[in-house]
């Protein structure tokens, strides 16, 4: 979808805008500590590219949803996430859940 400016210039939209800045969040849930999980890193460009080479690096698993993550960075850091959000994010953490336990299981690093 194209949107237009008052002025009648288009404005691409980021959903589908290839060029538009990568964009990451990272997500931490303790259930002993926090009642929801969390967000304890975000951004766009440079600092994207920095927190998915950090997940890679440690292994941990990255789900991609651009809906998903332009939600999330409307969030503070430091903030657990608001109620409209536990459903989707429950389905991330499930799917990542399986993810890792299918590769304990082989041995082999995530994706």
């Amino acid at each position: 979808m194209i949107r237009k400016r008052r002025d009648n210039t288009l404005i691409p939209d980021p959903e589908t805008n290839p060029e538009a800045p990568k964009q990451a969040v990272a997500l931490q849930y303790d259930p002993a500590v926090n009642m929801a999980p969390k967000v304890i890193a975000k951004g766009k460009g440079h600092v994207a590219e920095n927190i998915l080479a950090a997940a890679q690096n440690n292994s941990i698993p990255v789900y991609r949803n651009k809906s998903l993550v332009n939600l999330l960075m409307a969030l503070d850091l430091d903030k657990e996430i608001p109620a409209e959000l536990y459903t989707t994010v429950a389905e991330v953490l499930a799917y990542i859940y399986r993810i890792d336990k299918k590769h304990r299981k082989t041995g082999q690093n995530l994706p």
